[in-house]
Order: C-alpha cells, then structure tokens, then sequence
C-alpha cells in the first residue's frame, strides 16, 4: 500500500481516547536490561482507574503505550488530538466515526470495528467514538506530549 491509501485509511478508520493522567494507574517498570514483559494480569487496570500505562506518558516528550478498558455505555464526543495515534481494539467492538463530519455528533454514523483491528488516528483528525452493550479494550501508543481538543469547548 502506498502512504496516500494507508492516509485514506487511517482517515475513516479513526479511534482516541481521552486519557487523564490521575486515572492512569501504575507505569511498568523495565528489568535491568531495559526490557519490559507484560502479562495479561499484568495489564489489567488496578482498581478504579479504567487504564495502565505500559510504557512512557502521554504528557511528556516520549513515546508511549497504553491499555485502556471502556465500561459499556462509555465514550467520547468529537475531539482531535495534535499527535498521530496508533490504535489496536484489544477485546469488544468498538463504535467510532471521524473526519469532516465527525465535528458533530451523530451515534448513527458510528460504524463497529471489531477485536483484533488496527486504527491509525492522523494528527488533528476529529473522531469520537464508543462502547456500546459490552466493555471494550484498546491500545494506544503515540508520541506524546498529546494535546486533546473538544470541540465543543470551542464553540
């Protein structure tokens, strides 16, 4: 594929996340040798927080990588982030929509991407996105520092 087709992809396939960093939980720490090994136990958001940060901060100048558990029911309205985000639906469906028409929200233009999928989210690119009857998991990773725009702050 060339950039310009995985660009048009990326562009309707559009996913984020909202992190807040007090919600986070614990960042994994690397071995002795620097390598970092996770298990699934491993990546389970600790009590009242709905992510683990796995790698790095969004907040700071590096990259990272993140696991992030929506409850059923839970999602975000229109944003775009400064950054590119790379996006892998872990476990559920989850609903999203994005570009030019994602600056209003409209849940029946939300179409369902399924586990195991890949999302690519283009710096600046509005999308919003939900779970819907079922919890849904996603991984994140970027390079921060990630700046998170409302639009509807804006207006």
């Amino acid at each position: 594929m060339t950039r310009s087709t995985l660009g048009a992809i990326g562009a309707t396939l559009l996913l984020t996340v909202v992190p807040v960093p007090d919600i986070l939980g614990q960042t994994l720490e690397p071995d002795a040798h620097g390598f970092i090994t996770a298990t699934p136990d491993d990546l389970v958001p600790p009590e009242g927080s709905r992510a683990v940060r796995i790698l790095g901060d969004p907040s700071q100048h590096e990259t990272y990588v993140m696991r992030v558990t929506f409850a059923p029911g839970t999602g975000t309205r229109p944003h775009f982030h400064d950054q590119a985000r790379y996006i892998t639906v872990i476990e559920g469906t989850w609903w999203v929509a994005g570009g030019p028409d994602a600056a209003i929200y409209d849940v029946d233009a939300m179409r369902p991407i399924t586990a195991g999928s890949f999302l690519y989210q283009p710096p600046n690119g509005v999308h919003y996105d939900q779970a819907r009857d079922e919890a849904v998991t996603v991984q994140i990773s970027g390079m921060g520092p990630l700046k998170t725009t409302r639009l509807e702050e804006e207006q």
